[in-house]
Protein backbone atom coordinates (compact mmCIF):
# COMPACT_ATOMS: atom_id res chain seq x y z
CA UNK A 1 0.00 0.00 0.00
CA UNK A 2 1.61 3.53 -0.84
CA UNK A 3 2.50 5.74 1.84
CA UNK A 4 -0.15 8.92 1.89
CA UNK A 5 0.94 11.92 1.24
CA UNK A 6 0.36 15.07 3.61
CA UNK A 7 -2.16 16.77 2.31
CA UNK A 8 -3.32 14.33 -0.79
CA UNK A 9 -6.69 12.18 -0.80
CA UNK A 10 -6.44 8.50 0.82
CA UNK A 11 -6.13 5.69 -2.05
CA UNK A 12 -9.31 4.00 -1.68
CA UNK A 13 -9.74 0.53 -0.17
CA UNK A 14 -11.16 -1.71 -2.15
CA UNK A 15 -13.07 -5.34 -0.72
CA UNK A 16 -15.62 -7.60 -1.20
CA UNK A 17 -18.97 -6.79 0.01
CA UNK A 18 -20.89 -9.99 1.07
CA UNK A 19 -24.41 -8.39 1.30
CA UNK A 20 -23.90 -6.68 -2.00
CA UNK A 21 -21.96 -9.57 -3.30
CA UNK A 22 -19.98 -6.59 -5.33
CA UNK A 23 -16.50 -5.36 -4.75
CA UNK A 24 -16.53 -1.67 -3.73
CA UNK A 25 -14.47 1.06 -1.81
CA UNK A 26 -14.34 1.23 1.89
CA UNK A 27 -16.32 3.43 3.95
CA UNK A 28 -13.78 5.33 6.69
CA UNK A 29 -11.19 2.50 6.50
CA UNK A 30 -8.82 1.81 8.97
CA UNK A 31 -5.55 -0.80 9.64
CA UNK A 32 -6.76 -3.32 12.45
CA UNK A 33 -4.05 -7.06 14.00
CA UNK A 34 -6.24 -9.92 13.58
CA UNK A 35 -5.33 -13.15 15.62
CA UNK A 36 -3.88 -15.92 13.01
CA UNK A 37 -2.39 -19.55 13.25
CA UNK A 38 -0.01 -19.82 15.84
CA UNK A 39 -0.34 -17.06 17.69
CA UNK A 40 0.60 -14.41 14.79
CA UNK A 41 -0.97 -11.58 14.31
CA UNK A 42 -2.18 -10.81 10.52
CA UNK A 43 -2.92 -7.16 8.89
CA UNK A 44 -6.09 -6.49 7.95
CA UNK A 45 -8.20 -3.60 7.11
CA UNK A 46 -12.02 -2.86 8.24
CA UNK A 47 -14.27 -0.37 7.55
CA UNK A 48 -17.90 -0.18 6.25
CA UNK A 49 -19.93 -0.40 3.00
CA UNK A 50 -21.10 3.12 1.81
CA UNK A 51 -23.64 1.27 -0.05
CA UNK A 52 -25.45 -0.87 2.35
CA UNK A 53 -23.60 -0.01 5.53
CA UNK A 54 -22.63 -3.54 6.08
CA UNK A 55 -18.46 -3.98 8.15
CA UNK A 56 -16.56 -5.31 5.82
CA UNK A 57 -12.78 -6.83 5.88
CA UNK A 58 -9.79 -7.06 3.87
CA UNK A 59 -6.97 -9.35 4.65
CA UNK A 60 -3.63 -7.31 3.82
CA UNK A 61 0.38 -9.43 3.50
CA UNK A 62 2.63 -8.75 5.94
CA UNK A 63 5.37 -5.79 6.65
CA UNK A 64 7.95 -5.94 4.11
Amino acid sequence: MPVNTPGAAPEPVVAYCVKCKDKRDMKEPKEVAMKGKGGVQRRAMTGTCPTCGTKMFRIMGAKK
